[in-house]
């Protein structure tokens, strides 16, 4: 499992644990990640009852707060970062109650509850990764927010194919009908161009969203800086992916260049915007 959530972590479009950060930092990020991955995989891939299983894992989830002794290995890796950082246990069973909305609620009406669902789904992570670096601005947590809620967007867009064999479609229904998409383009290998048109603005929307959050980076010091400066980059170079792709993702994910993150980490660190 070890090697799989290692895996799963070099394919995402932001470093989660940067190497040139404190050992400790390190583990703390990786076992906050492993247990988010964990969840989503129950809730995307797992055989049998998914939704037995989030409820399952959630009851083990709080044996980790209660007892220090779950079941699940992930979980029993988590409990030293718990008891070293009294991590809120709400946000992680906001996760659990995104992926158990996934089981019943395949498409969303509209913009606005699809960031609904984010406020579950993606906006938890980055509350939690404040914690772990010991963040008290009170401005922050907001400003976090629409940089998960960007990351998680932009990694949807980059997705639409994949998701939609899963029996899922992220892209609001109000948002389909404008562009005259339809579930026959869904399923095409290659982007229509309604589909491509309506990627350009979700894309520019998720991009201006990340941009809302991005003074965090200048908001914070020392090593939470460095490794917000790090999700910041990668939501650009996502973007930046999905431009030069043209919005063609029905084929594969256009992914970011490790460059380009490292690039964008930079300008962010010495521009402090």
């Amino acid at each position: 499992m070890i090697a799989g959530l290692r895996a799963r972590e070099q394919a995402e479009n932001f470093p989660v644990a940067l190497r040139l950060l404190p050992r400790d930092l390190r583990r703390h990020l990786r076992a906050v990640y492993d247990v988010a991955r964990v969840i989503d995989e129950l809730g995307d891939e797992a055989d049998g009852d998914r939704t037995r299983l989030l409820e399952d894992f959630d009851r083990d989830l709080v044996l980790a707060w209660q007892t220090g002794e779950p079941s699940s290995p992930v979980l029993r890796r988590l409990v030293p970062t718990l008891r070293e950082l009294r991590l809120d246990r709400a946000l992680f069973a906001r996760l659990v109650q995104a992926n158990l909305q996934d089981q019943r609620v395949t498409s969303y009406p509209t913009y606005g509850d699809l960031l609904g669902y984010c406020r579950l789904s993606a906006d938890p992570v980055g509350r939690i990764v404040l914690a772990i670096f010991g963040v008290d601005d009170r401005g922050a947590p907001l400003l976090s927010d629409r940089v998960c809620t960007a990351l998680q967007l932009l990694e949807f867009w980059q997705d639409v194919a994949e998701d939609r064999r899963a029996g899922r479609v992220y892209l609001p229904q109000e948002d389909l009908r404008a562009y005259g998409v339809t579930p026959s383009h869904l399923d095409a290998t290659t982007g229509s161009p309604g589909l491509r048109r309506l990627l350009a603005f979700e894309v520019q929307r998720a991009a201006g969203l990340l941009e809302q959050g991005a003074p965090l980076v200048g908001r914070l010091h020392g090593w939470a800086r460095v490794a917000v400066a790090g999700y910041v980059a990668g939501g650009r170079a996502t973007a930046a992916a999905l431009r030069a792709a043209d919005f063609d993702v029905m084929g594969g994910p256009p992914r970011p260049r490790r460059r380009d993150i490292v690039r964008e980490t930079c300008r962010l660190l010495v521009n402090r915007s």
